[in-house]
């Protein structure tokens, strides 16, 4: 299969500003997700109301656990009784996007450009099944259901979960911010509590061949990013 042809990207949005005061440190295997009053427009502004107070944790080496400097990653969460929200700022030092651009379906191998991926699971018995959400910069997107358990594993593409996105890139402060919803129905059987858990763990790839960086929150200690037994916990909270 060829590959798509790549370009470099130059996009600029309004001024943001990261927040310091985190939930925790990127060594840290635990996030926990804020409770939401009501569902809310998605934003991927981080001073909207929405998303302001709401703690983060951060990410800042790659899946070896080499640092990655100027690429600092912050992921957010909310949630409701139907959706779990996520937000991810993305410092960057080089843009990297695929040539062909379409936010109304999805677009596989968007890993092969710049994205932020979130790998999430419920299962807690059977830890190598799970699902993969990714947003780009630019709002492309992409969902998969994973099981790792075959050989070849099973990377379903097909596989819906009706999630949406929304991406800005602040090209002054080398900033982009993509933020997700996803129904819990499609990741979950069990209704959505303050105190339920789930399996997870986020990464990035970033900038063009042959420097690529990529970033992780927990260390998978290969080059793949598909280590289950790797993944954090998400915690959902009042």
């Amino acid at each position: 299969m060829h590959k798509p042809a790549i370009l470099c990207l130059v996009l600029s949005t309004a001024l943001i500003i990261v927040r310091a005061d985190t939930q925790t440190t990127a060594s840290t295997s635990a996030m926990t997700s804020t409770r939401a009053s009501a569902d809310f427009v998605l934003t991927a502004d981080p001073q909207a109301a929405e998303w302001r107070s709401v703690k983060g944790v951060f990410a800042e080496r790659g899946p070896r656990g080499d640092l990655t400097p100027g690429h600092r990653t912050e992921a957010r969460s909310r949630w409701t009784e139907k959706n779990l929200y996520f937000l991810f700022i993305c410092s960057y030092q080089e843009l990297y996007a695929l040539a062909n651009l379409t936010t109304t379906a999805e677009t596989n191998r968007l890993w092969d450009a710049d994205v932020a991926e979130l790998f999430i699971g419920s299962d807690f018995q059977n830890i190598k099944h799970y699902y993969e959400f990714q947003v780009s910069p630019r709002g492309e997107w992409v969902d998969l259901f994973i099981d790792r358990n075959p050989d070849p594993p099973n990377h379903d593409v097909n596989w819906n979960s009706g999630f949406e996105v929304k991406a800005k890139i602040d090209n002054a402060k080398h900033v982009w911010y993509g933020a997700m919803r996803i129904p819990i129905e499609k990741i979950d059987k069990r209704p959505a509590v303050a105190g339920s858990e789930l399996r997870m763990n986020f990464y990035r790839f970033q900038g063009p061949p042959p420097n690529r960086r990529r970033i992780a929150w927990q260390a998978t200690n290969t080059d793949i990013y598909h280590v289950p037994e790797a993944f954090g916990t998400l915690r959902l909270i009042k």
